[in-house]
């Protein structure tokens, strides 16, 4: 479960060699990307199906994930004002639970908005839980939660910074965006995505254009999984046990299987395999017509990479979309080498205007991954991430109209050769900066 690139081994071992007085602390911190698991919870199991008819389930199942599961009234957000109707109106339309976990809820006038709705939840009744990421909190400070506990809601802090590396690395991170309404009961949703819970991600900021980005919610029994994932993340954030995986195992044993449903597809250190990265590489294989690709960064492992380029070089049309300048100007340098090997295997890029920080994958009419996690080592490897499989083929083919309508404002991008300046830049930042 600690699978490292080997310049990312390399890159330890001479920090350990040289500066052993610094290395160590931060190998600490730092240096695990698996969490211990909290007393008591069991890995999860393999289940083996046998002709279910469809590989990217199999795949799912296999990498102990829920069994698909029926959904209903999926909603794609045309665009940040969209998106924040749909998040106040799940908000507002819980009657008995209500729980929000996000990375950054940002300390302007959307998160004071999401503290002031889900504090008047809490003060009617409702059970309202925040979790908020230690690190996210740290990069951008959050509004005062005073309204909210108050009114009886709980908070929690997911891995605070400088918090005991015996209970888990500082390094990893929740990244995770989910907002679950009324689980298990009628009426029940799940408002998901990329976005943060600022104002950029939705409407902007005074002088300032929004973000472009992609979320959605969704009726249906699906809901309980996200409900699920909440549940453990919240327990572990409380340093409580919980036997998550065996809930889900007795949950779903003997259910029907929606075979045009969907899935939960968690991916991070409380998960015994890199799951997203495991399900894009496969997928990637798998494709035949089509790989359309949605991230603000794209530093993929080099298994993922491969694949891509593999399937470029078969016939396959693999779009990738980014965004022409990112806000993190780092990754858009480390980037580079793995654009031109795209390019050179016959894939297209296509340069967004401004900041696009959507993250979608769909692989013909089969796949449609949506939510939390970005195509650069850090979402695949260190992250606790979220994402979402469709299977339904109307929906999948929704997700790839979303990506198209996207593109088409982007223009085409060839990369060039590298200076020997740039050259050796992408190198010292894919060694130390994006593998650490």
């Amino acid at each position: 479960g600690q699978r490292r690139q080997p310049s990312a081994a390399i890159a330890w071992i001479l920090f350990l060699l040289l500066v052993p007085y610094l290395a160590l602390p931060a190998f600490l911190l730092f240096g695990s990307r698996k969490t211990v698991r909290p007393h008591g919870q069991a890995a999860p199991g393999r289940r083996r199906w046998q002709d279910v008819g469809s590989w990217a389930v199999e795949t799912i199942v296999s990498l102990g994930q829920p069994a698909p599961a029926a959904y209903d009234d999926l909603r794609l957000h045309a665009d940040g004002a969209a998106a924040h109707a749909a998040l106040l109106r799940v908000i507002d339309g819980a009657h008995e639970t209500l729980d929000v976990c996000t990375f950054i809820l940002g300390r302007d006038a959307l998160g004071r908005e999401v503290v002031e709705r889900l504090a008047a939840r809490a003060g009617q009744g409702v059970r309202v839980r925040l979790m908020l990421d230690g690190m996210g909190s740290l990069m951008s400070r959050h509004p005062a939660l005073d309204r909210l506990t108050r009114a009886g809601g709980a908070f929690v802090s997911f891995v605070p910074p400088l918090s005991s590396p015996r209970r888990a690395r500082t390094n990893l991170r929740d990244h995770r965006k989910l907002v679950v309404a009324d689980a298990g009961a009628p009426g029940a949703r799940v408002w998901c995505g990329g976005r943060n819970l600022a104002a950029e991600y939705f409407e902007g900021t005074p002088g300032q254009a929004p973000w472009r980005d992609l979320s959605f919610d969704f009726g249906g029994a699906m809901v309980e999984q996200a409900a699920q994932l909440f549940e453990h993340d919240w327990a572990f954030a409380k340093g409580a046990a919980v036997p998550i995986e065996a809930r889900v195992e007795e949950a779903w044993a003997g259910a029907p299987m929606p075979m045009d449903g969907g899935q939960l597809v968690a991916s991070g250190p409380d998960q015994v395999d890199d799951t997203v990265l495991a399900l894009l590489v496969t997928a990637a294989y798998r494709a035949r017509s089509r790989i359309a690709l949605a991230t603000p960064y794209f530093v993929p492992d080099p298994a993922l990479l491969m694949a891509l380029s593999l399937a470029a070089r078969r016939g396959v049309e693999v779009d990738l979309l980014i965004p022409a300048r990112s806000n993190h100007r780092l990754s858009d340098i480390a980037r580079g080498r793995a654009l031109r090997t795209l390019a050179q295997a016959g894939g297209r890029i296509w340069l967004a205007p401004g900041m696009m920080h959507a993250k979608l994958a769909v692989f013909d009419d089969v796949l449609a991954l949506a939510g939390s996690a970005n195509l650069d080592s850090r979402s695949l490897l260190l992250n606790y991430e979220l994402m979402f499989a469709f299977h339904k083929t109307a929906d999948v083919r929704r997700f790839a109209a979303w990506f198209d309508h996207e593109r088409s404002t982007a223009t085409a991008h060839t990369p060039k050769p590298p200076g020997l300046a740039r050259d050796l830049g992408e190198g010292m930042l894919l060694w130390l900066g994006f593998q650490l």
